[in-house]
């Protein structure tokens, strides 16, 4: 059970060691509000897979009861399975936040986001893993690395996305095909060396705002092909605040990089 202090998590340190067996180097952050439909399937997804992973569930006080489904998969996965309940909806960055967090305190090197509605293939992860092995700094799990790999979403959907990325490359220079996407393996330097709690965005925009600061601190970015599929249950939380915060998110990164200086 996570204590929280002055509104802000506690942490305790325990051994990365699970029932899966062997220890254990890389952590799935998988941050919830309303999953419920989702939440057991994804979790025993990610434990079935030959590469053994950790998963931590940062959850928004969701009303569906998401969180207490995980705390009655927990004694089935102990000390594998981890919950951090949060009070309210706070949105994406926050979550992920709180989760990078606690996984920097628990000693994880590897600290990987992915959603809980399957539109991030579990199968997946050892490729993202591998690739972050290997560089040291990111992996994304990228839609467009390679042509466009979406699948199940209305045109006008993938239209948005793909200029947003086109429009963030044009903005800050960054080489990287898919911006806003939401799978990404971070190695613990990565964390340890951004200044998380100056991270400003929440939404989407948050996800462009880590790679930006990954890439100006001068880490590598590799962007490893996936199939993106539509979530097969639950709703989606785009919202029309987000994509605003994303459009303007950008200029506000590139200008405040102007006056900021960026040492690893």
């Amino acid at each position: 059970m996570t204590q929280y202090l002055n509104n802000k998590p506690q942490f305790q340190k325990s051994p990365l060691r699970g029932d899966l067996g062997g220890l254990f180097d890389s952590l799935v952050i998988i941050p919830t509000y309303n999953e419920i439909e989702n939440i057991e399937n994804i979790i025993r997804c990610v434990f079935s897979l030959e590469k053994q992973f950790h998963i931590l569930i940062v959850d928004d006080n969701s009303p569906d009861g998401t969180a207490k489904k995980v705390a009655e998969l927990q004694p089935e996965f102990p000390d594998a399975l981890h919950l951090l309940n949060r009070k309210g909806k706070e949105g994406l960055g926050k979550a992920y936040l709180a989760g990078f967090d606690w996984a920097l305190a628990q000693g994880y090197e590897y600290i990987i986001e992915m959603d809980a509605d399957f539109s991030h293939p579990p199968h997946d992860l050892p490729k993202l893993y591998e690739a972050c092995v290997k560089n040291q700094g990111m992996s994304i799990g990228s839609r467009y690395v390679k042509g466009v790999n979406v699948v199940n979403w209305p045109m006008s959907r993938i239209l948005l996305s793909y200029c947003a990325s086109k429009y963030v490359r044009l903005i800050t220079g960054m080489k990287v095909h898919d911006s806003t996407a939401g799978f990404v393996c971070y190695y613990k330097k990565v964390l340890q060396t951004i200044p998380l709690n100056k991270i400003k965005f929440k939404g989407y925009a948050f996800q462009i705002e880590m790679k930006f600061k990954t890439w100006k601190y001068g880490f590598e970015i590799t962007e490893v092909p996936i199939v993106f599929t539509d979530r097969r249950e639950g709703t989606s939380k785009m919202s029309s605040g987000i994509i605003k915060e994303a459009l303007f998110g950008v200029i506000e990164l590139k200008i405040g990089s102007w006056f900021t200086r960026y040492k690893n």
